[in-house]
């Protein structure tokens, strides 16, 4: 077995681990002021979990600081992302900081500290068979497109830097990529794209850009809900 295998397969979990436990140590009186305020500024439960595909397509929940409020109108409907983000909210994602409590999930195993960002399932079903590669590793809290561009990125370039880091993972790549990142989230860079609250789906983006039709497009939403069930 090879060094770079020997990390992929060994040692990158370990420091997964470790790097984890110590990051919660030192933030754990951070981590529990951002509970509170969080629980005041969202009226409410301060963590927002959420179905996630991890390695192998296997569903996990991830969690984060929840960012949007759960205000509904009057039927009983979610407002429109925009008007539930708050000024909290805002700078919880520009600092990058919603994401901090996903430390559990890499000490569960779903996640690791380099790697793919977790995508949503409605995005996965949407991807072709070498896009969907990107899921034969653990999901990352950064990674190469998130040091490439961000939100900034098309969905195509996002997908092609996931599976080019699959296949090229190396202990010096990832060491490269966490410093970027913290460069990134210092400097607050790409943090959001065309002035959206959030990201284009990728199935939205597909449709948008006339690469497939309503009928698939609602299709592959019939498949991503029986992931779910």
């Amino acid at each position: 077995m090879g060094v770079i295998a020997l990390y992929e397969k060994y040692v990158k979990r370990i420091l997964d681990v470790v790097c984890s436990i110590m990051a919660l140590l030192v933030f754990a009186i951070p981590f529990l002021v951002f509970a509170l305020i969080g629980s005041i500024a969202m009226k409410g439960w301060p963590f927002f979990l959420q179905t996630r595909p991890g390695k192998n397509e296997k569903l996990f929940r991830m969690i984060k600081f929840r960012t949007m409020s759960n205000t509904k109108d009057k039927n009983g409907d979610f407002l429109p992302d925009k008007e539930r983000l708050n000024a909290y909210g805002k700078w919880l994602r520009s600092t990058s900081i919603d994401e901090l409590p996903q430390l559990f999930n890499i000490i569960k195993g779903d996640m690791s500290i380099v790697g793919p960002r977790p995508k949503l399932i409605s995005d996965m079903v949407f991807m072709n068979c070498e896009q969907r590669r990107r899921h034969e590793i653990r999901p990352g809290l950064t990674g190469l497109a998130q040091v490439s561009g961000r939100n900034n990125l098309d969905w195509e370039e996002v997908l092609k830097a996931d599976v080019y880091y699959r296949d090229n993972i190396t202990f010096f790549g990832d060491i490269k990529i966490i410093f970027k990142t913290i460069e990134k989230v210092i400097s607050r860079e790409d943090i959001a794209k065309d002035g959206l609250v959030t990201s284009l789906d990728y199935g939205d983006y597909l449709l948008q850009k006339g690469r497939i039709t309503k009928e698939y497009y609602y299709e592959k939403h019939k498949e991503a809900r029986y992931y779910l069930n």
